[in-house]
């Protein structure tokens, strides 16, 4: 049965950059989904709760579940009622076999952290106070808490220990 890795946060807190390191040490049958890819990318759709981004998350998850992939990482925002239909499928689908974590970083991080980006000219501060939401946790998922004391590698390497 394939492990889920979902990784959620503010923008700017380290998503991506997590998700990508873990695929990369991951390697193999690993299905990498990213909400900003997803969304702004494949669908071109605004975020919402009725976003066309949430019934494609499902079918690439259902995908994933049932193509011999060994481990599927979910990673974006994925502010939490939005996307409860989301963590729903998740734990019907997975049950015991999800990996949750949520960065929850002050703000004034997230705004250092998106300054060191390659697209740190598209948006500024005041874009990321605007979609700014102080812990979001999902009611669904049994997320572990990460910080911004914890280095990406270190990140990368608790959740690698809790997934084997």
């Amino acid at each position: 049965m394939p492990k889920l890795i979902t990784i959620r946060g503010n923008s700017a807190s380290g998503k991506t950059s997590l998700a990508q390191l873990l695929q990369e040490k991951l390697s193999g049958k690993t299905l990498y989904l990213s909400q900003d890819m997803i969304r702004r990318q494949i669908l071109n759709a605004k975020d919402g709760k009725d976003s066309p981004t949430i019934s494609l998350l499902i079918t690439l998850l259902d995908y994933g579940y049932h193509q011999n992939v060994d481990t599927i990482i979910l990673e974006g925002i994925l502010k939490a009622d939005w996307y409860q239909p989301v963590f729903e499928h998740c734990v019907d689908l997975f049950n015991e076999n999800i990996f949750s974590y949520y960065y929850d970083l002050e703000f004034d991080e997230t705004v250092r952290r998106h300054l060191t980006r390659p697209k740190h000219h598209e948006f500024g501060k005041e874009a990321l106070e605007r979609w700014w939401i102080d812990k979001d946790y999902s009611p669904l998922l049994d997320e572990q808490i990460l910080t911004q004391e914890q280095s990406l590698e270190e990140v990368a390497n608790i959740i690698l220990d809790d997934i084997n």
